[in-house]
């Protein structure tokens, strides 16, 4: 790291660019994050590739110290003749394994997670060779190419947080400008602290040396007192006024030593220290020159270190330009089914008759929902969670399927409450145990991470869609309410308003029905049971209702 301390996530970088960015401080300390930045355009990853994050979003990660870069391999298309390409990848991203790079590619294809993709295989050699084969030669290298970088690591993220310990061991998030001064003022502070350390030594040794040059002047005197004499050191400090510390350096060198001293040498070693100490003094009391040699040593520096660059920094890539990978996915009717215990899958065409699936030992069907490849399956969690799943991505229905929980970061103790095809446009009903609800729009409640998206603040109890003009609530009192759908808010997520009123215990179940049909409900044997007179049950919203009919306890 650049900076004084341990980086929590900074990105490596360019040593030549960082240095210059570093004499522009010296140089003009005023000097901006943006002119800064025109020097070190972004990381630059050891292994290559491509940063598409853009020069306005790396800016304003330089400015606060908080942000992210995409970095992408580095690609090309290899023309075979008679209109037949492949993609070669030549870069890998930033601590991505090719290996486990290849094995999730070929996954994808066998999972027919990726439409667009053929093959891939390992060409590679001193250098990287990674080839790629489209499934149709009809689909643009870029399109295969995008796909490719939402579903695997050729492309992935790198978080930029520059949370560093300042000079007093604090830390603290600083942006690109504050993070190279940090470590100037560091390299300075080190240049003090070595120079006034190397003027104790030079100081300590003229110091000898000059008990020396009084011992060359008067060395038959200095070695008939050191033979004679039963305290040599006294009598050498009262002589020639030495201090203890010339006095002992001197008994501690041998005669013959001290008898192949020569001037020349004494004086050419005080004279090269006097020089270096004046040097030093020089430096530890000038500022200006303090800077200066900090320049020179970056120079050092860099002769050691630099490389050129290596990764590309290339503006943000707009996807909208391209075809959606959905557009590759044939339309054919599918039908969902998922277990009580979770496991889900994807059967083709219409289930006629669902008391002929088949589940594991214990198991039994929990939900079966009609669609079609191309369609975004929504799920929603007792949690207030309502996840998306890519139908395409579902198992085939041959099999038991697979665990949804592996497809979503559900929690263990969460259940499913609903689950749907998404209807573009479409609105859905959304309720708590608490007695709380809201409309929400479809549209807005798709998610794009396996964590899903939070919409209900509670215990969700049901998310049914809204087809119809009036809402039924029923409470675990078995007092039912009915109220026009209009006194319901439509909003994107939060906790709604009370749909009906409880003493004790809460909602039961809750559906939307056309008024001119009126509702059905379910008794507890399982038939379904018309309600001609629901409008004795008809008020306002949050009302406590009215013992329902007999055997009423859910609507579905």
């Amino acid at each position: 790291g650049i900076a004084v301390g341990m980086a929590t996530s900074i990105p490596p970088h360019n040593v030549g660019e960082l240095i210059d960015a570093c004499h522009l401080l010296l140089e003009r300390p005023d000097a901006t994050t943006e002119e800064l930045a025109g020097i070190v355009p972004g990381p630059d990853f050891p292994t290559g590739g491509v940063a598409v994050e853009g020069h306005a979003s790396i800016l304003d990660a330089y400015e606060t110290g908080r942000g992210g870069v995409r970095l992408r391999a580095r690609w090309e298309t290899e023309d075979l003749g008679r209109g037949v390409w492949r993609i070669v990848v030549t870069e890998m991203p930033y601590q991505v394994q090719k290996s486990k790079l290849i094995a999730d590619l070929a996954d994808l294809i066998e999972h027919k997670k990726a439409p667009l993709l053929g093959d891939v295989r390992d060409e590679s050699a001193e250098d990287i060779r990674l080839v790629i084969e489209p499934k149709s030669r009809t689909v643009e290298p870029e399109v295969l190419m995008e796909s490719l970088f939402k579903l695997s690591d050729l492309e992935v993220r790198f978080p930029i947080n520059m949370n560093v310990l300042d000079a007093t061991g604090t830390p603290r998030v600083m942006g690109l400008k504050a993070c190279l001064q940090a470590f100037l003022d560091h390299r300075r502070e080190v240049l003090v602290r070595r120079a006034g350390w190397r003027i104790d030594r030079v100081e300590k040794r003229l110091h000898l040396l000059e008990g020396l040059r009084i011992v060359f002047l008067n060395l038959d005197e200095v070695i008939r007192i050191v033979r004679e004499e039963e305290q040599p050191k006294a009598v050498l400090i009262a002589r020639f006024g030495l201090s203890e510390l010339q006095a002992d350096f001197i008994l501690d060198t041998r005669l013959r030593q001290l008898a192949r001293i020569e001037e020349m040498t004494i004086e050419n070693e005080y004279k090269a220290l006097s020089d270096e100490l004046a040097a030093l003094q020089s430096l530890s009391s000038s500022p200006a020159k303090q800077w200066k040699q900090v320049g020179k040593d970056l120079e050092a520096v860099r002769k050691a270190l630099v490389s050129p660059r290596r990764t590309t920094i290339a503006e943000a890539v707009d996807s909208s330009a391209f075809v959606s990978v959905e557009a590759f996915i044939p339309r054919e009717a599918i039908t969902v089914i998922l277990s009580e215990r979770g496991w889900i899958r994807a059967a083709k065409g219409k289930v006629e008759d669902p008391s002929e699936l088949k589940f594991k030992e214990g198991d039994s069907l929990a939900f079966l929902v009609p669609g079609y490849t191309t369609d975004k399956i929504l799920v929603a969690a007792s949690d207030g969670r309502i996840f998306t799943v890519g139908a395409d991505k579902l198992a085939s229905g041959r099999g038991h399927g697979e665990p949804l929980r592996l497809m979503i970061d559900l929690d263990e103790k969460a259940d499913i409450v609903n689950l749907l095809a998404h209807q573009p446009g479409g609105k859905l009903l959304v309720a708590s145990k608490a007695g709380y609800g809201f409309i929400a729009p479809e549209d807005e409640l798709l998610a794009q991470k396996r964590g899903g998206k939070q919409v209900l603040n509670g215990e969700m109890l049901a998310a049914i869609r809204v087809n119809g003009d009036h809402v039924a609530a029923i409470g675990d009192n078995i007092k039912a309410l009915i109220f026009p759908l209009a006194e319901l808010p439509e909003m994107g997520r939060g906790k709604g308003v009370k749909l009906q009123n409880y003493k004790q215990g809460g909602l039961a179940d809750v559906a939307v029905f056309d008024g001119a049909h009126g509702p059905e409900w379910v008794d507890g044997g399982g038939r379904r049971r018309n309600w001609p007179d629901w409008k004795d049950w008809l008020g306002k919203r949050a009302g406590a209702g009215r013992q329902g009919p007999r055997g009423l306890r859910k609507f579905r």
